[in-house]
């Protein structure tokens, strides 16, 4: 089974590009199958991992970012895929 992770925050205004840069650092172990990092207005950042995982498997996940660089806390949802 395949499972996403998405994760999304918004940075505190005019902060987009501290916050795509502190994403860019994170890793995460083991690796996922693919990631992908994307970016919105309003300083908005989201990132999907895929894995090879049952829906409930403990996996690793991206931090929350320091406060002072996020408007609010971060999103986070789990999904799986149900067909290709």
């Amino acid at each position: 089974m395949t499972v996403a992770l998405m994760w999304e925050a918004r940075a505190v205004e005019g902060r987009g590009d501290e916050l795509l840069a502190w994403v860019r650092t994170q890793t995460l172990a083991p690796e996922p199958l693919r990631r992908e990092t994307l970016r919105a207005p309003q300083d908005r950042v989201l990132v999907l991992t895929w894995w090879d995982a049952d829906y409930d498997a403990d996996l690793p996940e991206l931090p929350e970012p320091a406060a002072g660089l996020v408007a609010r806390a971060v999103h986070r949802w789990r999904f799986e895929t149900v067909a290709v």
